[in-house]
């Protein structure tokens, strides 16, 4: 039994949803009580206690689009002219770099922005791969990593016939194989999903190909979805149908399937993922530094679509990403009142049940019977923190390194700031000497 209390309680529990001197209480890998502190340690005498010091103990954060295998783009510089649009971005730098990526390079460059999730509190990601000159086992080094760090993944590889029907055949095999081999170790710390790259790089054929494939598994598809203009041109010079309708004619879109981005949709696209339960993930960093524009998130949520929030690989840090949708909507609308209520519903209430989707137990609160997912946060509130301006308090006051201590599926992976079982320096130092080798390959 361990218990973590003596700290400000933000449970996200609506039976209790803050306890101003609260405990949890952790059973093996699951919250089994959450009450004062004085109440559970009486009741558990021989606990280990994790004192919080009065600091702030919450849920870990949910990132439901992450690109690990990003991390060797990192100061990275490019020989080319300047990309000027977003398939130049595609083309010269993240479709050269994914095509030179080895095992080896795959595990290392997940390590470090996995080690990062740690820090940042966040306990649980959605990964989106691509590595087309090393497919084969890349989701399962991918989870070797994930498991080495203590950090809960649903991960899959993007289809795509951008390298040819071999390459395209090989991704097609990987995520089976991969979503087979996490349906059946059923422990709760990995799960997969159906990955595809975007419709502009999949023909009629290999969609056909990847819904046949994946029938029967019980999981959905991960793709981008009119991330960029080109896409949307793209899908309309193919089919007529905007991405959207192109994609959902195959069935692609529905409860269990992810839709990241979603910048160029329209009003009917909009009905289409609603009637179709589809989850959408919003990346706001990512859309504003590829300048593919601000994805219509309040029409959607206004619409009934379950919108979730993501990083696509920007940051690791779900504080970050929480504020920046705050604010980007509000310069979208020229309006400062928009967006109080839908980003904190994106991170804190879509993201726990996009990932109740795949995981048995419920993640993203401090309730009985939930993943015991949760992070103490050094942050001493200089007003009155309550229930109803909990969201405030994080937006305003709250970021990735203030978290001290972060516990995933019961195991304590850092505590005050020091990680449990990882040498950081020696992955970053292994992480810099391949990134090196990379960068001449590239």
């Amino acid at each position: 039994m361990l218990l973590v209390g003596n700290g400000r309680v933000i449970t996200r529990d609506e039976n209790q949803p803050y306890l101003a001197e609260g405990c949890v209480a952790i059973k093996d890998n699951l919250i089994s009580e959450v009450s004062s502190t004085a109440a559970l340690r009486a009741k558990y005498p021989d606990a280990k206690f994790i004192d919080a010091r009065g600091r702030v103990i919450m849920p870990g954060m949910i990132n439901t689009h992450m690109h690990l295998y990003s991390t060797f783009a990192r100061g990275m510089g490019l020989e080319d002219a300047p990309p000027q649009n977003f398939v130049e971005i595609l083309e010269r730098l993240w479709w050269r770099l994914d095509k030179v990526l080895t095992l080896e390079d795959i595990y290392y460059s997940a390590m470090v922005p996995l080690i990062d999730c740690i820090k940042n509190g966040t306990t649980t990601i959605f990964d989106h791969h691509a590595s087309p000159g090393a497919v084969r086992d890349s989701l399962f080094t991918l989870e070797k990593a994930a498991r080495a760090a203590g950090v809960r993944s649903c991960l899959c590889y993007e289809v795509s016939d951008r390298d040819g029907e071999a390459v395209m055949e090989e991704g097609v095999r990987e995520n089976v194989e991969f979503i087979r081999h996490a349906n059946k170790a059923g422990d709760g710390m990995s799960r997969g999903m159906f990955g595809l790259h975007a419709s502009l790089t999949l023909s009629d054929a290999s969609l056909d190909r990847c819904c046949e494939e994946n029938s029967g598994l019980g999981t959905g598809f991960h793709v981008h979805v009119a991330e960029g203009i080109s896409d949307l041109n793209d899908s309309l010079a193919k089919s007529g149908k905007r991405v959207v309708e192109r994609l959902n004619g195959y069935g692609i879109l529905g409860p269990k399937s992810i839709a990241a981005h979603c910048v160029h949709i329209n009003e009917k696209e909009i009905e289409i993922l609603r009637d179709a339960s589809a989850n959408v993930v919003h990346n706001p960093e990512s859309n504003m530094g590829n300048a593919v524009g601000c994805a219509p998130v309040l029409s959607m949520l206004g619409a009934g679509v379950r919108v979730g929030l993501g990083t696509d690989g920007y940051t690791s840090d779900m504080f970050e990403s929480y504020k920046v949708a705050n604010i980007l909507h509000k310069h979208q609308q020229g309006h400062p009142s928009v967006a109080w209520g839908e980003a904190p519903a994106m991170l804190f209430r879509h993201n726990p049940e996009i990932a109740a989707s795949y995981f048995p137990h419920p993640l993203g609160k401090l309730a009985p019977g939930a993943y015991a997912d949760v992070i103490i946060v050094d942050y001493d509130p200089p007003t009155p923190l309550s229930e109803n301006n909990a969201d405030g308090h994080i937006l305003f006051g709250v970021s990735g390194r203030s978290v001290a201590t972060t516990i995933i599926n019961g195991k304590v992976v850092m505590e005050e700031r020091r990680l449990a079982g990882l040498d950081e320096a020696e992955i970053c130092a292994k992480s810099r000497e391949l990134s090196s080798k990379l960068w001449e390959r590239f």
